[in-house]
């Protein structure tokens, strides 16, 4: 979605955007019309997505005026260029905008084929994350000092007023159109209960960044996990773990635990036995000879090993459901366990507990959009019920049931069935690793990274999308690096 030249609006994009609190980008050089009808059907399908469509029409118009005046700084850099004036100074400033409204628009194609030509562009990105709804509109180009006195006494303008009517009367500068756009903008957000307060310009040697954050109205982060909670706390059709594991747990748990009594036990488990060697000898663990016996597996994993691989076949066995949906959703985290199994093999080989959680961090991350795919109907309307308590309408259920929320509920179930906090976390935050408790960022990040890797394979997400901070953790500053990276992880574990 990073390029304008696309004329047909990506839905599911849009809704693995918001799923997952990743950002949206839009970029363009000159913004024509068809760019613009594009913002417009962008901004309108993900504020329905997030169920505010109250806002849209507000936000168009802000996002239209933004992109607007952004294109417009960009324009200015080439006129003041070609009249060889410094933008800089404040005279040769007041001389060049005496004519370049008049100038710009009597020849603006030659500009705006100019701008591109020297790489001005203008970047919308939209995000909803920790009940905040964050805009951005950046361009490539830094706001001289009368140009940002000039934006900032708009906005203190804008205060003075209370309606738009009141607005239009008493500005009669005509020079930059007097900001009355900025102020219409600003009184517009008032209308919402955005104050100006939450409108920032803010500029640096390379780029200026307009951003405005919005709290999430209709449903907040507390009671979409309050009502994950009622949700989990409805779910007894899935049974805790089957009896033969928590058997083999209990044995685990046991001071004077052997390993060959352990390996004993799985052994005179059939069903058990083949699960067990089915993922030992599975691409992830890359082994050189295939494990023939319980014994040897056991020996291979050791007992925080075995602990995880039993977590990890119990979790398949409670939530199995042979349907295609369900299918492709253990697939792709089967993949994303076998992926991150190789990021800690490349880049923290000596970590051993690392190796010995990661498997299973990985392969859970979903679980909460596995448990509502496996959800009896009548659990589900049970579920309906909840929400007509909370009177939250029908589209916040089907978000919620379509996954907006199944980090948190995947971390209660995996909390409801006692597992190890390191599995609990890695649920919670496989989409916000930064947000991870320190001592787990690490696992998170890794389960993150193998997660979007999937998701870029299968083009659900692009590299602009991934988090830039966990981009560096593994030494990648460029497509290009990522898309070397992934080949590898597809040649590897393609067919795992």
């Amino acid at each position: 979605m990073s390029d304008i030249t696309k004329t047909k609006v990506d839905l599911a994009k849009i809704k693995k955007a918001v799923q997952v609190g990743i950002p949206l980008s839009i970029t363009t050089y000159t913004f024509p019309h068809e760019a613009e009808v594009y913002v417009s059907e962008v901004i309108t399908a993900f504020f329905h997505e997030i169920n505010q469509e109250n806002m849209t029409e507000y936000i168009i118009y802000s996002m239209n005026e933004l992109i607007t005046n952004a294109k417009k700084a960009n324009t200015k850099r080439i006129y003041f260029k070609e009249k060889n004036l410094d933008i800089n100074n404040q005279g040769e400033y007041e001389l060049g905008m005496k004519t370049f409204k008049s100038d710009t628009m009597s020849n603006i194609k030659h500009y705006l084929n100019k701008q591109k030509e020297e790489g001005y562009f203008v970047k919308l990105s939209l995000q909803v994350k920790n009940e905040i709804i964050l805009i951005e509109i950046r361009n490539n180009a830094s706001l001289s000092f009368f140009e940002y006195k000039r934006i900032h006494d708009k906005i203190a303008r804008a205060e003075q007023y209370v309606s738009v009517d009141e607005a239009f009367n008493q500005i009669i500068d005509d020079t930059e159109g007097a900001g009355l756009g900025l102020i219409i903008m600003i009184l517009m957000l008032k209308k919402l209960g955005i104050s100006s307060d939450h409108y920032q310009v803010m500029s640096n040697e390379k780029e200026t960044i307009s951003k405005i954050t919005i709290p999430l109205t209709a449903y907040s982060l507390a009671s979409l996990n309050e009502l994950s909670k009622e949700y989990v706390d409805l779910i007894d059709a899935i049974p805790q773990f089957p009896d033969n594991i928590n058997c083999i747990n209990q044995l685990l748990n046991t001071p004077d635990m052997k390993l060959s009594d352990v390996a004993e036990k799985i052994s005179n488990d059939v069903a058990l036995t083949a699960d067990l060697l089915k993922i030992v000898n599975s691409a992830a663990f890359s082994l050189v000879t295939p494990c023939r016996s319980v014994h040897d597996a056991v020996k291979l994993v050791g007992t925080r090993g075995v602990k995880n691989l039993m977590y990890s076949i119990g979790s398949l066995k409670s939530l199995e459901k042979f349907s295609p949906e369900q299918k492709n959703l253990w697939d792709h985290c089967s993949k994303v366990a076998s992926y991150a199994k190789y990021v800690v093999k490349t880049f923290y080989p000596t970590m051993r507990e690392l190796s010995e959680d990661i498997y299973v961090c990985a392969l859970l991350h979903d679980m909460g959009r596995i448990v509502f795919n496996a959800a009896h109907p009548q659990m589900i309307e049970k579920f309906k019920q909840k929400c007509r308590e909370h009177i939250l309408s029908m589209d916040v259920f089907e978000r919620i049931t379509a996954g907006l929320n199944h980090s948190e509920i995947g971390a209660q179930i995996a909390e409801k069935w006692n597992f190890p906090d390191v599995i609990v976390q890695s649920i919670r935050y496989h989409h916000d690793p930064l947000a991870a408790p320190e001592k787990m960022r690490t696992i998170v990040a890794i389960v993150y990274f193998a997660n979007m890797i999937a998701n870029y394979q299968d083009n659900t997400v692009e590299f602009y999308q991934f988090e830039p901070v966990i981009l560096k953790l593994f030494k990648i500053s460029k497509e290009d690096q990522l898309k070397v990276f992934s080949d590898k992880l597809k040649a590897n574990y393609g067919n795992c």
